[in-house]
């Protein structure tokens, strides 16, 4: 990673896997802002700018593929890169997140190791 630490923005309504999520990814040294809706993540992204996103499957008053179609075709968010997290394995669910604009798929419960190679990647990509 840079010298600037990479900001996460994690999406996600399950508040242990959200409290897991952001532990793992702060001790890896990342900032991360942790959100249980999108509408609160709507409203963070109109005064931040993270390096990535990770989009969990259910949250309140939309879903997270329906987030992600949103940020992806949003100007001001199309090019953060998006992981999308679910318990949903099936290659149907799979396609719609990655057609929404997801660059990432991880299912749930996860290993911690795939999360970190999978946010590394991303921000990666970012950063280069």
């Amino acid at each position: 990673m840079s010298e600037r630490r990479a900001k996460v923005l994690l999406i996600e309504e399950e508040p242990t896997l959200r409290e897991i999520s952001a532990f793992r990814l702060e001790l890896l040294g990342y900032e991360v802002h942790s959100v249980d809706s999108a509408e609160k993540a709507l409203e963070w992204l109109q005064r931040n700018q993270p390096t990535v996103m990770i989009v969990g499957q259910f949250l309140p008053g939309v879903s997270g593929v329906e987030l992600v179609d949103r940020l992806s075709n949003d100007v001001r968010t199309s090019s953060i890169p998006v992981m999308y997290l679910s318990p949903n394995a099936d290659l149907e669910h799979v396609q719609r997140a990655f057609t929404a604009g997801a660059k990432e798929y991880l299912v749930t419960p996860y290993d911690p190791l795939v999360l970190q190679q999978k946010v590394q990647q991303l921000v990666a990509v970012t950063t280069a």
